[in-house]
């Protein structure tokens, strides 16, 4: 085994690493630089010939580089320079010939490897940014007014048309300002066009928001007119709509025509909605056969509802009928392009389709579609009224036409809504039999249908005052469909009715429960806590109802009326001053301020209301009095007169005007008119003893020679007067002694009763 191992030997052999830290001085290139004669071939075409490396000694000269142990190999070259890749004294060479970053061919000795020449430190601060100078001047008066120009459009948004107008003018003075600078600055071909279109064109618009037309017109004339900005001859549009509103119809079409011209035909949906202003223009001028020919060619390019409603329109003021039909049915033909409601309906129980459903049930796309649809049916039932009292021979064959086109439609649902305001019309007409022999055909319809027929019935006996009736068909509503707030508030009018208004209450209540804008419930509830003396709760109902209708005149009367039951006068004096301002013509409304100012003293404005009253309606008794009182009491008699003459007219059986008369012709001093007052009335009521006291007064006070006469006569009518009284007075007596004898025979023959069975055989 000792035979196959080797020892060390002790002896100075041959070493395996001799030779490997022999360095020759005359291969080091590092000293290169500083050769003048190597510095000298290098820059000469000399040090740029290719080397042939058979004479040139050296070539194959090793370079040594430093190993891990700190000792130098050579690797050779065929041009005698150091590979790529190689490291000079701990700096990296570039691996192409490209000047890498952070290498410099004179790296210092021991440097570091720094590409982003963070040994550098901190790289010197930015140059200030000039502020003087024209561009940036001109770079932030146009920052200024972009942001004018969006200030503008947010206050329109916001319904501030004052402001917005405001912010671009100002941004329109501030435009000029810059065009004048930078014409000074640049050439004008350097003008931003987009800006100053911006600009004009926001203005225009804040003008016509603001009625402001001419200026509009004017702002949209610079527009049109300057052949540098493109597609400004659309904006003829908004002039044709300014001229419209103008009513300048003329121009208007002038002007839509003009834009329709310079729209391309590839832009569809453009030209149809100029056609149809057009169509409207032709209805406000009456021209209706141009009116024909424009909705017609929209129908049959791209139908819509509004031109086909209008299309309806127009048949109906040249009364064809035909064409009304057809148009009809083109009508409700119109694609409404919106989902089924069954897409809103979970098809099964996936959680995240559920969610998913949820989510779009009642979304902004939602919403439009109702709105799409309910302007749909809108247009429908509002064109079947229209031209089915027309088209056929009566309304009601017009009627049961155009419920046959709905059934057949799209719009099946409607045909129901169109017999109910068949009976409808029947009301209008006061066939109140014909309106509900129609109604009773519902009664066996699907639950919504049956419950509005109903309602209508209940209504249309209530009026009748037939309250059971009322009661019986509010019921039925009410059943059919337990969130009808009409059919509920229909059922409160009945029992209110009948007195129970604590009931009618609940159901008032309810209907506003389901509705909270049912107006109707709202009103009937306030009315029912009048009756119940809770004026705080009944208030209170006006009060929101008021927040609703802002100008119902019921509801200020209401307000008012509370408020002075509730012994709150300066309340109740402006209500009505509010209502008054609503309708200043109500004659009852002034009269009742007239009486408010009056029981407060203020005798001068109740003469104003009462006077105004008078004049709006110059019949009503107490007004007249008081007018005529008035004038008494100020010492102007002659006027009262006139007042009482009209009393005397209104109420030609009452001897008490005209005796006013002839007091007033006294109380001024004009005796022989009274005297000739006093026997007109002495005539016409002979048996008058206050008409011959003044009469007898006035003769003796003239020494006239019918005095003894008019004497005689009140002698004889107090006299009569005397006995009728005792007469009365006796006969009062007399009831009340055979009151007591009564009672006293009473109790005998009760008596008598219980006594006589035992003569009964006597």
């Amino acid at each position: 085994m000792m035979q196959n191992v080797h020892l060390a030997p002790e002896t100075d052999e041959d070493d395996l690493y001799s030779g490997y830290n022999d360095y020759n001085p005359t291969y080091d290139t590092e000293e290169l630089e500083n050769d003048t004669a190597f510095q000298q071939a290098v820059r000469t075409s000399h040090g740029r010939r290719p080397p042939i490396t058979a004479k040139i000694p050296n070539t194959a000269a090793t370079r040594p580089i430093a190993t891990g142990y700190g000792s130098k190999t050579s690797l050779t070259s065929s041009l005698g320079r150091p590979m790529t890749g190689a490291i000079q004294d701990g700096v990296a060479r570039p691996m192409t010939a490209v000047r890498a970053a952070g290498f410099t061919k004179a790296a210092l000795r021991g440097s570091a490897f720094d590409p982003l020449g963070q040994s550098r430190g901190p790289a010197p601060p930015l140059e200030a940014k000039n502020e003087d100078s024209p561009e940036e001047k001109i770079r932030q008066l146009e920052k200024k007014v972009n942001e004018l120009v969006e200030e503008s459009c947010i206050a329109n948004s916001c319904g501030d048309l004052k402001l917005a107008l405001e912010k671009a003018k100002d941004a329109g003075r501030k435009e000029r300002v810059l065009v004048r600078q930078r014409e000074q600055v640049t050439t004008p071909e350097n003008i931003n066009l987009d800006l100053t279109y911006s600009v004009l064109f926001n203005l225009a618009s804040q003008y016509s928001a603001n009625e402001m037309y001419a200026e509009a017109l004017n702002t949209y004339q610079v527009i049109v007119k300057n052949k540098m900005f493109s597609n400004a001859g659309r904006l003829k549009v908004n002039m044709g709509n300014i001229y419209l509103k103008q009513r300048n119809y003329s121009k208007a079409i002038k002007f839509y025509r003009m834009a329709l011209d310079q729209i391309p035909s590839v832009h569809k949906e453009m030209r149809i909605k100029i056609m149809q202003n057009i169509g409207v223009t032709f209805i406000k001028t009456g021209q209706y056969s141009d009116a024909i020919n424009s909705f017609e060619h929209i129908m049959s390019m791209a139908p819509n509802l509004k031109a086909g409603f209008n299309l309806i329109l127009s048949y109906f003021a040249v009364g064809d009928r035909e064409k009304m039909k057809k148009a009809f049915q083109k009508l409700i033909a119109v694609p409404l392009e919106i989902d089924e409601d069954d897409k809103y309906i979970s098809p099964s129980d996936d959680p995240h389709t559920n969610l998913v459903i949820e989510a779009i049930k009642n979304d902004h796309l939602r919403q439009m579609e109702r709105e799409r649809k309910a302007m749909a049916e809108k247009y429908i039932m509002t064109a079947a009224k229209l031209i089915a009292p027309v088209i056929e021979t009566s309304f009601a064959i017009g009627y049961d036409w155009c419920v046959e086109v709905v059934k057949a439609s799209q719009y099946v649902e409607l045909a129901n809504d169109l017999e109910i305001n068949k009976a409808i019309t029947y009301l209008r007409q006061k066939d109140f039999n014909q309106a509900v022999e129609t109604l009773k055909m519902f009664e066996k319809k699907d639950s919504r249908v049956k419950s509005a027929a109903a309602t209508n019935l209940s209504f249309l006996y209530y009026l009748e005052n037939e309250f059971t009736q009322a009661n019986s068909y509010a019921d039925l509503a009410v059943n059919s469909d337990r969130y009808n707030p009409s059919a509920l508030t229909n059922k409160g009018n009945t029992v209110f009715a009948n007195g129970d208004y604590e009931k009618a209450a609940e159901f008032y209540k309810e209907a506003l429960r389901n509705d909270s804008s049912c107006t109707e419930a709202l009103y009937n509830i306030g009315l029912t806590y009048k009756k119940l003396n809770r004026l705080d709760e009944a208030l209170d109902c006006f009060l929101k109802l008021h927040a609703i209708l802002r100008n119902s005149a019921q509801v200020l009367y209401q307000i008012a009326n509370v408020y002075e039951i509730m012994e709150d006068p300066n309340q109740s004096i402006e209500w009505l001053m509010q209502l008054i301002s609503v309708v200043p013509t109500d004659s009852r409304a002034l009269s009742k301020l007239g009486e408010l100012y009056d029981n407060e003293g203020d005798k001068s404005q109740a003469f104003q209301y009462y006077y105004e009253s008078y004049r709006y309606f110059p019949s009503n008794i107490e007004v007249i009095e008081w007018l005529g009182a008035y004038y008494i009491d100020t010492q102007f008699c002659e006027k009262a007169i006139k007042y009482f003459e009209r009393a005397a007219l209104i109420q030609p059986t009452q001897v008490k005007w005209q005796l006013m008369v002839a007091s007033c012709y006294r109380r001024s001093g004009n005796y022989q008119k009274a005297l000739d007052t006093y026997k007109e009335i002495h005539r016409k009521f002979p048996e008058n003893v206050e008409c011959l006291r003044f009469l007898v007064r006035l003769c003796t006070d003239i020494g006239l020679k019918e005095v003894q006469e008019y004497a005689t006569k009140l002698k004889r009518l107090e006299k009569m007067k005397e006995i009728r009284e005792q007469r009365i007075k006796s006969g009062r007596d007399i009831s009340g002694s055979a009151r007591s004898k009564r009672e006293g025979s009473s109790g005998s023959e009760s008596l008598f009763k219980a006594m006589s069975p035992r003569y009964q055989n006597i």
